[in-house]
Order: structure tokens, then C-alpha cells, then sequence
């Protein structure tokens, strides 16, 4: 095998054209099986081998500076890098995370997730490196959509008047997650379609020289490509045409479902187990009922059409009331502020850490107009995605600081229904509905049909001496502590349905000083700017003891969420023990 014998791109440079296509063979085989037992991103890999050898045969990395694009292309690259025992060996899988990190290795510049960001990361290397005198190629690589956001069209922008070596490679697979929308993907198809000659390029518009390779799975055209261009003294577009998901004939023929995919069976191509998130089937289902009734009703997406549900089926079942803008968050939420002031019902569903990319246009274009947009926020969690770049624990704080937003955190499936459908027929304000985890279930309670009595919080069972506000996702938590509690001491403690993530019910929480003496919050993300501290702040001037619980401030990786949930804190056992100590 070639693979077993690439330590580092030095290695990579001494193939020859045979070999190269057998190392193309080889990695495919790597990542098909890795895939198959781990899971990860499938298709944006798949398409993009070639194009990985043939940078590394090309420029001398890590003195030349690759930037990858989101980076879920980058596994190619981790594996001619020094990393390939984690594609390679079962046992070294969880060895490297699913995006370019710099702590594993000089070739990885930056910590990347999060899409559009390649092009302006490179500009910041490029003008860095001529400050300091370098001559190093600086290359940006960037696809699957990315190309639609704004961070990306300003990157362009500026380097287009540069006149210095930036190499921007443009991976054209007519991809994103699900397919491309806007219309500067329409000019790429034509560039696609006339191999490069057509009039309406939007790169040369920007001021940038232009390069086109039809067959980019071919490693010795996209050679060819990168050598005339290396060490070019302006910047300069290189447009590759992939195939994303190439090799697997399941991943070629549903590029959609393969973008990312849980562990599968090789030969049949089905997943070797079963993960629907109930509550975006539920707002799918939901939402297309209510569309029916109402055509002013419309659900907006960027690029990520399965935060609420929504299908390849449904979407073309709903046709207009269905709006995926592209990658372009920013865009999206202003839309959806124009869409409201003009008398329609957008719903924009979005994962919680692509949210705060459109932090801006929240507080400024929908919150300051006070427009009625619903956002529903997904994989808001702990308990969601868990890779350092795509954490959902920051939207608390976030959101709940913004004027006029009203955010509400559901504990069932019943009161989310019941938040959802008052945000969408309400007019007063723009409201934020957080997803719950897909773990939170049904619940017996009665659930109010109205939100728009604001901050009043609901308490589910009376007690005496310690209340638990127990907000969304952690209220059974809330019930078990509470239940840990009475165990060890007797103490039957009040429970709290807080609801409300952006307000205080005073009338309550002064209640509770003539039979309580500690409250304790919990709440599911980051504790610096969230619900218990302000909790804790009301209770400042009081002999009311408070105990917020919920995580630390930090950047945390990969993590296990049992062992970070004890980490903080944040079991049955440990809450009642921390109550315990308060109380003497």
C-alpha cells in the first residue's frame, strides 16, 4: 500500500502519476471503511481526494499555507499529514477531530468549523506574510455552497484589489448540504457549462484572474492547474469541478443524505442505526399542517433544511412556503424581519451555533424593529453537536440580552407545540423557541395555550425551604435532584417552570422568600451571562441563598456529556449534595 508509507507531504511529492491514482484508491477505501464504523462527514471528503494530492504534490505545506473551508474536506488532508494511523486503524479513529485543528499538526492553521471563512482567514495570512518580506503561496480552498456567504463575497471582494500571491481554489460541486440556491450558483453552471468562457463569472467581476479545471477528479489536470499558478504574484481563482461523494455510488446518487452520515453497512449503504430527531419531525409535520391554513405561513433555512424536518419530499410539497436562502444566516434573518413587517409568518430554523453568525441582524433588523420573526433554534444543548467549533451552549447568554426578543425554553413536546403555535399567530413580539433535546419528552402537565402574559413562570409543585427553576431541557433534571433531595433530607422542594429565558417573574421569585431560604437554577449551556445569574442578581439585596448550575465558559472539545455534566456539577446527587452544604 501507498498510504501506510505517507509520513508527511514530502512523501506525497515522490508518486508518479500510476501511484497517485492508487494512493486516490487507497484513501477512498480508508475513509469508506472509517466511515462505515465512526461516521462523519461523507461526501465533501469523497469528492475532494484528488484535489488534496495533487496540493500536496504541488506546494511545499506546511511553508505554503492551505486553508480549508469549514474543513470537512479536510480528512484527505489530516491523512498526508502525518495523521493517516486515524483513518488507517480502528483503535486511532477518535485520534483527530473532524475539522483542521492546529494542535495536531503544523499543516492545520486554524480551528475551523463554521463556513465562508477561508478566503478572508487567507487574505489575513497573505497580508501577514508580505508585512514580514515572505514569498510562501497562501491558498484558500473553499465549496459545498460556502461560496453563498457573506464573509466569503467581502473576502473576495477584497482580495480581488491585492496584488499579491493568494491562490483561491473553488471546489464546484453543485452542493451544499442539500442543493445550492441563489443566483451566482446559475453563473456557475454556466462556467461549468462552457468549461470557463462564459461572460457572467463573478470572480473576474471581482478583479481576480481565473482559472478553470473540467475533470477535477483527475490529480494530474488539477497538477497541471496548481503548478502554472504556484508562486503567481496576483490572486487568482482556480474553479474545480468535483463529483461530491465520488467512489460510493449510494453517496453519488444522494448527495443530500450522504453530506454527513451516521455508521453504515458497506455493502447496502444503510445505517447501522437509527437517529431521527423527534422534535424536527414534529415541527415539520406541525408547520406543513398549519401551512395548509395559512399561505402566509413560511419556513426559512440556511442550507441546513434538516434543523426542522424538512425533507427533499416536504420541501417540494410545500414549494413557496419553503425559502432556503443558501449559506447566508445573515441574509436569512433580515429576510425574515422584511417577510414580518410586510404581513407574513416566517418561522427561520436554525442550529444554535449558526445563530450566532447573524447576531447583528437579530438585534438590530428584527429586535430593535421589533418585527414578529420565529426563530427556532435546534441542537441548543449540551447534548448536541460536540465538536469545538459547533457547540450549542452559547445562546443563552446570547439571546437573552437582546432587547424586545421574548426567548422561551419548552420542557415537553406539548409545551413546545403550544410556544410554537402562540409565536407564530402572535404580532407583538420577534419570540425565540428552543428546540428541545431530543431526550425531553411527553409530559401529563397541563400546558398553557397562550405566552403572551410575558415572564411568568409556572411552578409545577409546591414546597417549602428550596426551589428548583429547573429551565427547559434540565427540568427533569430539576425533578430528580428534587427527588435526591427528599431522600436524603426530607426537604420537598419546590419545582419551577421557569418558561421564560429572557425575564424575571419578580411577583414569584419574591414569593419564595417567605417560605424558601435557597434557590437553585439549572439550565442547559454556559452559566457567564445566562438565566440562574440573573436570578442570582434579583436575589442580590436578600438573605435568599442561590446556587446556579450549568456549565463553565469554555471552549470545550469532543467531550462526553456524562462525564461533563459531572464535571459541573450537574447530577442529581451532586445538586442535592451542593444544597446540602448550603443549607448546613
Amino acid at each position: 500500500m501507498y498510504i501506510e508509507n505517507i509520513h508527511g507531504p514530502a512523501d506525497v511529492k515522490k508518486l508518479d502519476a500510476a501511484a497517485r491514482k492508487e494512493l486516490a484508491q487507497e484513501m477512498r477505501d480508508a475513509l469508506l471503511k472509517r466511515a462505515s464504523i465512526h461516521g462523519g462527514h461523507f461526501g465533501p471528503v469523497f469528492g475532494m481526494v484528488e484535489a488534496i494530492i495533487a496540493l500536496h504534490t504541488v506546494f511545499d505545506s506546511p511553508k505554503d499555507k492551505i486553508v480549508f473551508d469549514v474543513s470537512h474536506q479536510s480528512y484527505a488532508h489530516k491523512m498526508l499529514t502525518g495523521r493517516k494511523d486515524a483513518y488507517l486503524y480502528e483503535e486511532h479513529y477518535n485520534d483527530v477531530s473532524g475539522y483542521t485543528n492546529p494542535d495536531e499538526s503544523e499543516h492545520d492553521f486554524f480551528n475551523i468549523g463554521h463556513t465562508s471563512t477561508s478566503v478572508s482567514l487567507a487574505s489575513g495570512l497573505a497580508r501577514a506574510r508580505d508585512l514580514a518580506g515572505g514569498k510562501e503561496n497562501i491558498i484558500a480552498v473553499i465549496g459545498d455552497g460556502s461560496m453563498s456567504g457573506g464573509e466569503a463575497l467581502e473576502g473576495l471582494d477584497f482580495v480581488g484589489e491585492q496584488g499579491t500571491n493568494l491562490i483561491i481554489v473553488f471546489n464546484d460541486n453543485d452542493m451544499s448540504i442539500a442543493e445550492v440556491h441563489g443566483g451566482m450558483y446559475q453563473g456557475f453552471r454556466k462556467l461549468r457549462e462552457t468549461e470557463g468562457k462564459a461572460e457572467d463569472n463573478l470572480f473576474k467581476a471581482m478583479g481576480l484572474d481565473y482559472r478553470f479545471v473540467k475533470d477535477s477528479n483527475d490529480a494530474e489536470a488539477l497538477i497541471q492547474a496548481f503548478s502554472e499558478v504556484k508562486d503567481i504574484d496576483h490572486p487568482v481563482v482556480v474553479h474545480i469541478v468535483t463529483q461530491k461523494g465520488k467512489g460510493y455510488a449510494p453517496a453519488e446518487q444522494n448527495k443530500e443524505d450522504w453530506h454527513w452520515h451516521l455508521p453504515f453497512d458497506i455493502e447496502t449503504g444503510e445505517a447501522k442505526m437509527d437517529f431521527t430527531d423527534p422534535y424536527a419531525e414534529m415541527t415539520a409535520t406541525h408547520l406543513m399542517e398549519k401551512m395548509k391554513e395559512d399561505p402566509t405561513l413560511a419556513v426559512i433555512t440556511s442550507a441546513t433544511p434538516p434543523v426542522l424536518g424538512f425533507t427533499k419530499e416536504r420541501r417540494e410539497t410545500v414549494g413557496k412556503q419553503f425559502i432556503d436562502v443558501g449559506i447566508a444566516e445573515e441574509h436569512a434573518v433580515a429576510l425574515a424581519s422584511g417577510m414580518a413587517k410586510n404581513g407574513a409568518r416566517p418561522v427561520y430554523g436554525v442550529f444554535s451555533t449558526f445563530l450566532q453568525r447573524a447576531y447583528d441582524q437579530i438585534s438590530q433588523d428584527v429586535c430593535i424593529n421589533n418585527n414578529p420573526v420565529v426563530f427556532v433554534v435546534g441542537w441548543a444543548s449540551m447534548n448536541g453537536m460536540n465538536d469545538v467549533t459547533h457547540l450549542g451552549i452559547f445562546d443563552i447568554p446570547m439571546l437573552s440580552n437582546i432587547p424586545n426578543l421574548v426567548y422561551l425554553s419548552p420542557t415537553s413536546s406539548e409545551e413546545y407545540l403550544a410556544m410554537l403555535d402562540w409565536a407564530i399567530e402572535q404580532r407583538e413580539h420577534p419570540v425565540a423557541i428552543r428546540m428541545p433535546n431530543p431526550a425531553v419528552g411527553s409530559s401529563s402537565r397541563k400546558v398553557r395555550k397562550s405566552y403572551a402574559e410575558l415572564n411568568r413562570y409556572e411552578v409545577t409543585h409546591q414546597g417549602a425551604k428550596v426551589a428548583i427553576l429547573g429551565l427547559g431541557n434540565f427540568y427533569g433534571l430539576a425533578e430528580e435532584a428534587a427527588a435526591e433531595l427528599k431522600e436524603k433530607t426530607g426537604i420537598d422542594a419546590t419545582l419551577v417552570n421557569p418558561i421564560f429565558i429572557t425575564g424575571q417573574d419578580e411577583e414569584l421569585l419574591n414569593e419564595l422568600k417567605r417560605e424558601h431560604s435557597v434557590v437553585v437554577t439549572l439550565e442547559d449551556g454556559v452559566l457567564d451571562g445566562g438565566f440562574g445569574e440573573k436570578i442570582a442578581r434579583f436575589y442580590g439585596t436578600s438573605d435568599m441563598r442561590v446556587l446556579n448550575f450549568g456549565l463553565k465558559k469554555d471552549f470545550y472539545d469532543r467531550y462526553d456529556p456524562a462525564v461533563l455534566m459531572e464535571a459541573n456539577h450537574l447530577t442529581a446527587k451532586q445538586i442535592a449534595e451542593d444544597v446540602c452544604k448550603v443549607l448546613g
